[in-house]
């Protein structure tokens, strides 16, 4: 698990960051609204299909990042067309709104709030919405600068299963790996908190520029992340030039 003691210093100023980070310039922004009554509740990409475009690495974080606090750095940030992307364990988040699952007694380190926020103005529902915590902007790496902003639509991938969500969250700026209750339920993870979680072997893609809108809704960003992960699979088809996917980290920044 994350040193969650960081986790509360980094929470302290992470409404602040969420006002405060620019807006995305970009022609190429999608948006979406939540779909009608009978839209597709789960994605139609295949596990396999999205980590075959992931085998290799260009870096374009500035350094690489730890699982948990303690551990060695050695996660970079990735870069493909139209999404980033890092492979490293799964934490368990589970602030926000006081639930049943998700509260002072079940998460000793819990807090009430996060950096974005639902359209009613109220916290993020960890053990409802499937979410990811990107790590608050630091010298590593500065998530708005590569696209990436509150209510991204992000596709998880864990044990042959692809969840989407969205970026909920902000966390320590040397720790990366962390998605909410909801998400790792989706996912077959433990989602308890303090003895839930997975070491490794998930793969979060964050795409680019994108946005769901009201961010509570999972519906709309299954229906976004779907469409976007087929564009990811024909933006990063593997050329003859290339030689095919290929494995191992070279930079670019």
């Amino acid at each position: 698990m994350h040193s969650r003691m960081l986790a509360l210093a980094a929470a302290s100023g992470a409404a602040l960051l969420a006002a405060a980070l620019p807006a995305t310039a970009s022609p190429a922004t999608h948006d979406v609204v939540t779909p009608g009554a009978g839209e597709p509740v789960e994605g139609t990409v295949g596990a396999a299909e999205l980590l075959a475009r992931v085998k290799g690495c260009t870096q374009i974080s500035a350094g690489t990042y730890r699982k948990d606090a303690g551990s060695a750095a050695n996660v970079p940030v990735c870069g493909m067309n139209g999404a980033v992307f890092w492979k490293a364990d799964m934490d368990i988040a589970c602030d926000g709104q006081v639930t049943g699952k998700c509260n002072r007694k079940s998460d000793p380190w819990f807090l009430p709030d996060t950096a974005f926020h639902q359209s009613s103005g109220k916290p993020l529902n960890s053990e409802k919405l499937p979410y990811i915590v990107v790590p608050s902007p630091s010298g590593i790496w500065r998530y708005p600068a590569s696209g990436i902003r509150g209510g991204g639509v992000v596709a998880v991938v864990h044990d042959g299963k692809v969840r989407y969500g969205v970026v909920g969250d902000t966390g320590p700026s040397e720790i990366i790996g962390e998605a909410s209750y909801a998400m790792a339920e989706s996912l077959g993870v433990n989602p308890h908190p303090v003895s839930g979680g997975v070491a490794s072997d998930v793969t979060y893609i964050l795409f680019k520029n994108s946005r769901v809108s009201p961010i509570e809704s999972h519906s709309a960003a299954v229906t976004l992340g779907d469409s976007l992960a087929r564009q990811f699979l024909r933006e990063n088809e593997p050329t003859s030039a290339d030689g095919g996917a290929h494995d191992g980290v070279r930079q670019d920044r």
